[in-house]
């Protein structure tokens, strides 16, 4: 929700969101009932995501089964799902459905050349497995160079540390065009708001094209392989001091084959320079 120690009432906050209160309380019910069990099948849950996001459900479940040797009700791994806020490009379990419509926006960026910085940002949240169970991940990266700009760490799945993060964004630069998918987070009325605020131009993937935001599905993928799953972190505070350390890796450091094995620091401030 907006935060915990929020004097709006719960009922107030669901407004501002979007949701039902029984949604919210749902959502709080399944985070409250995981338990180590659950947090280790999440874990192979997130793997087998990372490398095939547009896995749904069912596919999860026999990717499990014959890979792991795990025989999972389905049901479970759709809870598990909802709770790590994934969802797959096949129809079922929609983990980012509102509850009430909200405005739509089209996908701006398709058969478009992105040919410089601050040209489109894209943003996107993952769920990030820690020893003592597990956060999520905001970041929010440019098109173009696959600079980092902005990132932040939460423990719910609230729009709140998404507008913090976007606010940080905006604050350094602002893009012609940002694009998310269709998740509660991106299209809350505040998140929105800063969008419409700083006259940037809205895009959002269609619904179950996880391909459609594919730069960042990338990074997650880059940051799980090269840094969590190696490193396994104990708590929040030893997660965030290596994100800190990873993204100043990955923005300064780190060759990228598309980008002409030059840094995204490189492309970024060169091309803002020129």
């Amino acid at each position: 929700m907006i935060e915990r120690e929020s004097k709006i009432k719960i009922s107030r906050q669901c407004e501002i969101l979007g949701v039902s209160r029984s949604s919210h309380y749902s959502a709080l019910s399944d985070i409250f009932n995981v338990n180590n069990r659950d947090e280790e099948l999440m874990k192979k849950i997130d793997k087998i995501y990372t490398d095939y996001p547009f896995y749904g459900s069912r596919r999860i479940r026999m990717e499990l089964l014959r890979y792991h040797c795990l025989n999972v009700n389905r049901k479970k791994i759709q809870r598990l799902m909802r709770i790590m806020g994934i969802y797959g490009q096949s129809p079922g379990i929609m983990t980012s459905k509102r509850c009430v419509p909200h405005k739509k926006y089209p996908y701006l960026l398709r058969d478009i050349k992105i040919d410089r910085p601050c040209m489109a940002w894209c943003s996107d949240i993952t769920y990030i497995p820690i020893k003592q169970g597990h956060v999520y991940l905001v970041a929010i990266m440019d098109w173009y160079s696959k600079y980092v700009i902005a990132w932040e760490l939460s423990n719910t799945l609230d729009s709140e540390f998404c507008v913090r993060t976007l606010r940080k964004a905006l604050a350094v630069a602002k893009p012609d065009i940002f694009n998310t998918d269709q998740g509660c987070q991106f299209t809350s009325e505040s998140f929105i708001g800063e969008l419409e605020k700083a006259n940037v131009k809205i895009s959002m993937d269609g619904k179950g094209r996880c391909m459609d935001n594919i730069f960042i599905e990338r990074l997650w993928r880059s940051l799980k392989y090269e840094d969590i799953y190696m490193k396994d972190y104990s708590s929040v505070q030893s997660l965030r001091e290596g994100l800190n350390a990873y993204f100043a890796f990955y923005n300064n450091v780190r060759l990228h084959q598309s980008l002409g094995y030059r840094t995204p620091s490189e492309i970024h401030y060169l091309k803002v320079a020129v």
